[in-house]
């Protein structure tokens, strides 16, 4: 496992050089949030960091629900039965395993690692605008139908889940890096992902963490390379007009 920190974020990667599967914790005054869990194996390497820190784990939460990323939730509710785990509402069907649409949701399969055996299920669900602790839960639909991101309000940092790869280069969810495409090959609707990207780009976060590959710092140019190429390779343009200056224009 590898630590990486940046303020109150800790990344912590497990087989960082072979196919790196990332958790984030995030320090708060009262305690620590889990940001989606990693691999089964994942658990020890957690608590161990939890531990170092020196406040308790409060809260655990999914920016989706894919193996990699509910790996070690079972053996953590097991330790620790008191701490909620908080998954989007739309999301926590794939915790059952039920990956039906729902109406007016593109017409695609949802892919990736669908949990088969998950014991736990959500505590907590949650929509988008809701705040939890210093995090605000962002809607980022695309790589499954409830992904979200997590916006730190203090620092600007946002973990993004599988919205984003850094891995083997940046990339929005649904556009293959050939040396490491395996978060584009469980990409739900690549359409709706980039408008998630396109979403959470203006938010113009101080620093980007994702699910797989290393955090980037400052990473406005970055992602506008990664929506560009998601663009070329969907044969779409990105709006001149941001819903932000639309909203201006009857000021």
């Amino acid at each position: 496992m590898k630590i990486t920190k940046v303020g109150q974020l800790l990344q912590l990667s497990f087989m960082p050089r072979l196919f790196p599967v990332n958790c984030y914790l995030v320090e708060e005054e009262d305690g620590v949030t889990l940001i989606d869990a990693a691999l089964p194996y994942s658990s020890k390497g957690i608590l161990q960091a939890v531990q170092e820190i020196g406040k308790p784990l409060t809260r655990i939460i999914l920016t989706h629900v894919h193996d990699d990323h509910v790996g070690a939730l079972d053996a953590l509710k097991a330790k620790l039965p008191e701490v909620a785990v908080h998954v989007s509402a739309r999301d926590a069907r794939l915790m059952d395993g039920d990956v039906s649409l729902d109406p007016g949701e593109p017409n695609s399969p949802i892919r990736g690692g669908v949990p088969k055996k998950l014991a736990t299920r959500a505590d907590v669900t949650f929509t988008d605008g809701v705040r939890i602790g210093s995090l605000l839960a962002v809607a980022a639909p695309g790589h499954t139908p409830g992904s979200f991101a997590l916006l730190d309000t203090r620092s600007g940092a946002l973990i993004a889940g599988d919205a984003f790869q850094t891995r083997a280069g940046i990339a929005v969810s649904g556009t293959v890096r050939p040396l490491f495409p395996f978060p584009a090959l469980a990409t739900w609707h690549k359409e709706t992902a980039l408008a998630s990207a396109r979403k959470l780009a203006g938010l113009k976060p101080s620093l980007l963490a994702v699910g797989h590959g290393p955090v980037l710092e400052q990473p406005a140019a970055a992602i506008a390379k990664a929506i560009a190429a998601a663009e070329r390779a969907q044969g779409t343009v990105q709006p001149t007009t941001t819903p932000a200056e639309t909203g201006r224009k009857g000021d």
